[in-house]
């Protein structure tokens, strides 16, 4: 995990005041959920099936027990409504710049547009970045989601590169 993250953290929204804390063993559920709730996830085969929820609770504790790497939810009113992965990369490239990886964002459905994904992105570039010592935040986001790039560039965010991925075959 982050240890450097200043957790737990408030976000105020206009669905009220949340809280961003690290993700427990006990949020698995949650955040599964809040995965199936996407329909590009979803289509991937993030289902929240039952027989799939080993594999989600061991990539969870692998997550947390890297150093460079942390899941984070947001809490609304004591239930999970959001949830990001952020892993600090080191680098050699722009003079061994560090950057922030952000990946698998999401908003439960119900509350997006309600501004806690914009309050969740800001505290990463202002808060999260500076204190892993990253110049630079990056992200990915499948070329089908639309209406995130719009999100995103309204928060500044540059589409600046064009990322590839091999799927590994499995045997």
């Amino acid at each position: 995990m982050l240890d450097a993250l200043p957790l737990p953290h408030t976000i105020d929204s206009r669905a009220g005041t949340a809280l961003l804390r690290r993700a427990t063993v006990e949020d698995t559920d949650a955040v599964i959920a809040l995965l199936a709730d996407d329909p590009i996830s979803a289509a991937r085969g993030d289902v929240a099936s039952a027989e799939d929820r080993p594999a989600y609770a061991q990539g969870l504790l692998e997550i947390l027990s890297e150093p460079s790497n942390d899941l984070l939810v947001v809490e609304l009113d004591g239930t999970v409504v959001g949830t990001l992965q952020l892993t600090s990369i080191p680098g050699m490239a722009r003079r061994g710049a560090r950057r922030l990886l952000v990946e698998a964002v999401r908003v439960q459905s119900s509350l997006r547009s309600s501004g806690i994904g914009s309050a969740l992105m800001r505290w990463v570039g202002d808060v999260a970045a500076p204190a892993v010592g990253a110049s630079m935040v990056q992200l990915t986001s499948d070329a089908a989601r639309t209406d995130a790039h719009r999100f995103y560039e309204r928060l500044g965010y540059v589409g600046s590169h064009r990322g590839f991925k091999y799927t590994v075959p499995q045997d």
